[in-house]
């Protein structure tokens, strides 16, 4: 593994203006403009524009990406959407978390919205109707629901657009995982968990596509266990290593074992498994062989990738 690396600072989410020049033609009404006028000022040579069924900008200048979020959450009727009924989801989410990886949100130029499965709204120009019956908490960031980081990064990946399929989504996503990872904002796991509850992962594509980000998200965990060595000022380990017994069994890999103290320590970056579905023959294994190096007298610690980032010291300490 390498170890140079840095754990890079998250780029902060991007405020939009606090005043879009955005409107509906109900609130135009409401305002005494009647609709007809509304309209023929949009046409084209017209001072506004309608870049969305009853949405209405106030100036002829292409919609930017902060404008596009705006608009997408009038179209749904949720311009607030304080009630979280409509989320933003996908690369826009990603890009409004703050992750660089996803550009700017002012760079935007398509915008996915969840929104309850009863809904009859669709898809039109740049932004994409995910009806779901699963519809995530809102993370309010910059003032604008969006869903958080593993599910966004399950929907860009089951849902990449006009014209692209779930391996070049999941291409185009790798920076992404591996930015998230590295600042604990989620781990591949979750990302596939969620893929699991969509029911996604039962499309040959994106099971494919799960195996890339399962192994993008490991080089990253490495690198935040390597970080957490060097700042707890723990012993070098000896790293990646195979245990057998003299002249024995094989036990297993580990990711840093520390033979003066008979400490084996594992990257915890399995799927979490269903409730009530039985150990996969891997797992079983897996479990068989810790428990015969408990046994041995090995302390065994698994660790998440997660926790490396959200408390590094903790984790050093419990080594």
């Amino acid at each position: 593994m390498t170890h140079d690396v840095p754990l890079t600072p998250r780029r902060q989410p991007e405020l939009a203006p606090a005043t879009p020049p955005l409107t509906t033609l109900d609130a135009l009404r409401a305002q005494g403009v009647p609709a007809a006028t509304a309209r023929r000022r949009c046409r084209p040579g017209g001072p506004w524009q309608m870049p969305l069924p009853g949405v209405v900008l106030l100036h002829a200048e292409p919609p930017d990406g902060h404008e596009l979020l705006r608009a997408a959450l009038l179209y749904t009727g949720e311009a607030d959407a304080a009630d979280g009924r409509a989320v933003i989801t996908g690369r826009a989410a990603l890009a409004v978390h703050g992750l660089t990886s996803a550009g700017p949100p002012a760079a935007l130029r398509r915008v996915d919205v969840l929104v309850p499965h009863t809904r009859r709204l669709r898809s039109v120009g740049p932004v994409g109707i995910l009806r779901t019956a699963r519809l995530p908490r809102a993370r309010r960031v910059g003032g604008l629901p969006v869903a958080p980081v593993a599910r966004a990064l399950a929907d860009a990946l089951l849902h990449p657009g006009p014209g692209a399929d779930a391996s070049a989504a999941a291409h185009r996503l790798l920076p992404a995982l591996n930015e998230a990872v590295r600042l604990g904002l989620c781990e591949p796991r979750s990302v596939i968990a969620e893929l699991e509850h969509s029911g996604g992962l039962d499309e040959p594509a994106v099971a494919r596509a799960v195996e890339g980000l399962l192994a993008a998200g490991r080089p990253v965990a490495e690198e935040l266990l390597f970080h957490m060595v060097r700042q707890g000022a723990l012993p070098d380990p000896c790293w990646n290593v195979g245990l057998w017994l003299p002249d024995g069994p094989f036990l297993g890999h580990v990711d840093a074992y520390w033979p003066e103290a008979s400490v084996a320590l594992l990257l915890d970056t399995r799927l979490p498994r269903q409730r009530g579905t039985a150990p996969t023959p891997e797992e079983a294994e897996a479990a068989r062989r810790e428990a015969t190096l408990r046994g041995l007298g090995v302390t065994v610690v698994r660790v998440a990738p997660r926790a490396l980032h959200a408390s590094w010291r903790r984790q050093a300490t419990a080594v």
